[in-house]
């Protein structure tokens, strides 16, 4: 990793990049969050989306409050309702507040049921009552709803965020942050990026194994999540925010995968597809339940999204901040229309397989093994990316410029 130019902000600097949990943030403000990612706010009127099994039973008068079983609701009442209700809106020109509940989808980026309830245990419906009569939706859920939203905006006009997964680190950091600041810096990353022709990582195991994946990507216009909605046209911002992504066009090679249990295995890609797994350690069921999935519903292994982190903030626990870090890259598997690829519901041969789910290689969530070197070919010429969980000397030049 380069030494950060002296024209680089703190947050850039050599040593925050090391350790990004000692960079100071400014305390966690409805206002200025909504205000920069919404711009213009006066005149909108804004509620909130949440996820329970039990929608009807537990947003009526609120009865999820202070249920410990209820983390991210419970966040979403203290720090993005009661802070709109206590003055944020005012500030904001707002109006509305409401809060809604729909049923868990237990899947990341399922379409979401049409049935959602108000805080007086009314049944209502997100088509007819919710999304043609709000300017902006916050959605604070356990499970992303970000690919289901994006079309509706589409539909329905209106603006959003996606927050799932909302805890305290993520709070005073990732949304503590300066969007102006993030979409400048993705967009300094993505001008580095964009109509690559592929890229190749190479991961090293614990054993010493180098496996390679090659990833074509047809001299796309690279895209960026920055989160900014700012304007009036249909759009849903995902945060925190800050990446660069690509829809492959193509994909071959291997690459390694934990799975929840911990159990380590190597993925076998051809046409863009996960054709198989096999063990390195840990659970031959967990192998073998994958290779079931991949054997039953093909669509399942499809590689959807290549995406690179552009922000530096320190580890949640939650891959919807911790995909943002400068350093770190994912895969996705499955449905990319709200990335702007091909791949729809539709084509899953169950509804419950049509989810988005992010593979992510980070120094805290794959210890066992290294994203050694990340390279991108352009036009001829070969750039290194990221080395080491770091970011290269391309990608720190990039982010130096057209600054002062």
């Amino acid at each position: 990793m380069s030494t950060a130019s002296p024209a680089l902000p703190d947050y850039l600097s050599e040593e925050i990049l090391l350790h990004p949990e000692n960079r100071q943030f400014p305390p966690f403000d409805v206002v200025r969050l909504l205000g920069t990612v919404f711009e213009p706010t006066a005149g909108c009127r804004v509620c909130i989306l949440t996820d329970f099994d039990d929608p009807a039973a537990e947003i009526k008068d609120m009865a999820f409050v202070g249920k410990p079983e209820f983390p991210v609701q419970n966040k979403a009442y203290e720090a993005v309702h009661q802070a709109l209700h206590g003055g944020a809106m005012d500030a904001l020109g707002m109006t509305g507040g409401d809060f809604f509940a729909y049923k868990t989808t237990h899947g990341s980026n399922l379409d979401l049921e049409d049935e959602v309830w108000d805080t007086q245990g009314h049944q209502l419906s997100l088509d007819a009552d919710i999304y043609p009569n709000y300017d902006i939706i916050l959605c604070i859920s356990t499970w992303s709803a970000t690919a289901p939203l994006t079309a509706k905006c589409k539909e329905f006009g209106f603006r959003g965020a996606t927050l799932h997964g909302l805890n305290d680190i993520i709070l005073n950091s990732g949304l503590a942050v300066n969007y102006d600041e993030v979409s400048a810096d993705a967009e300094r990353i993505r001008l580095a990026m964009t109509k690559a022709d592929d890229v190749e990582i190479d991961f090293e195991l614990e054993d010493g194994r180098i496996l390679t994946a090659w990833l074509g990507l047809a001299q796309q216009e690279a895209q960026k999540s920055h989160g900014l909605c700012k304007g009036k046209a249909p759009d849903v911002a995902n945060l925190p925010a800050g990446e660069v992504y690509f829809v492959p066009s193509d994909a071959h090679g291997h690459f390694p995968m934990k799975y929840e249990d911990g159990t380590l295995g190597v993925l076998t890609v051809k046409d863009r597809n996960i054709i198989k797994s096999e063990l390195i350690e840990g659970d031959q069921a967990t192998i073998d339940a994958h290779n079931a999935r991949l054997a039953d519903d093909p669509m399942t292994g499809t590689l959807g999204e290549l995406g690179f982190g552009t922000q530096v903030l320190p580890v949640s626990g939650a891959d919807i901040q911790d995909e943002k870090v400068l350093g770190t890259c994912h895969l996705a598997t499955g449905r990319d229309d709200h990335l702007g690829g091909d791949i729809v519901p539709e084509m899953f041969k169950k509804h419950e397989n049509s989810t988005h789910d992010d593979i992510l290689f980070a120094p805290h969530k794959t210890p066992n093994f290294n994203v050694k070197e990340v390279r991108m070919n352009r036009g001829g010429k070969q750039e290194i990316i990221i080395e080491n969980f770091r970011p290269s000397r391309y990608i720190m030049d990039a982010l130096a410029e057209g600054r002062d």
